[in-house]
């Protein structure tokens, strides 16, 4: 199956949440290939294991993930990151170093991120991005 989008960590929260909007776009593009990057599931752990009930979120977790694929690191991956955080460092407009790997991870991969943070994926050169504002 070929890819087409990475979904930011913000989705995949907006999806557990029930938001109408992030649930029928992502089931829109289900067949399209969906995938997350590794750091979006660490930030996923992470905050399954804050939460009041995280066996429960565990499990919801487990049952999104059948239907993506998730992509890891790759010297390529890192490349990219690299390039892009001196880029953007000199610019004086870092943001956080996980959306950075987030992003290299699209760039690398050719993927469009769903997120609704345009304010620090829109940063990055050259990556599409696709968000709902009104979730």
């Amino acid at each position: 199956m070929s890819l087409n989008c990475l979904i930011d960590t913000d989705w995949v929260v907006h999806y557990f949440k029930g938001r109408q909007a992030i649930v029928t776009r992502l089931n829109t593009l289900e067949d399209d290939g969906l995938a997350i990057s590794v750091v979006t599931l660490a930030e996923l752990y992470d905050g399954l294991y804050g939460s009041h009930a995280p066996r429960r979120r565990e499990q919801d977790l487990k049952n999104f993930l059948q239907g993506v694929t998730v992509l890891g690191l790759d010297e390529e991956t890192c490349r990219l990151f690299g390039q892009e955080r001196s880029r953007l460092r000199q610019a004086g407009n870092l943001p956080g170093d996980m959306d950075l790997l987030i992003g290299a991870t699209a760039l690398r991969h050719g993927l469009t991120v769903l997120t609704n943070n345009s304010n620090h994926f829109g940063r990055i050169a050259g990556l599409r991005i696709e968000s709902l504002t009104s979730a």
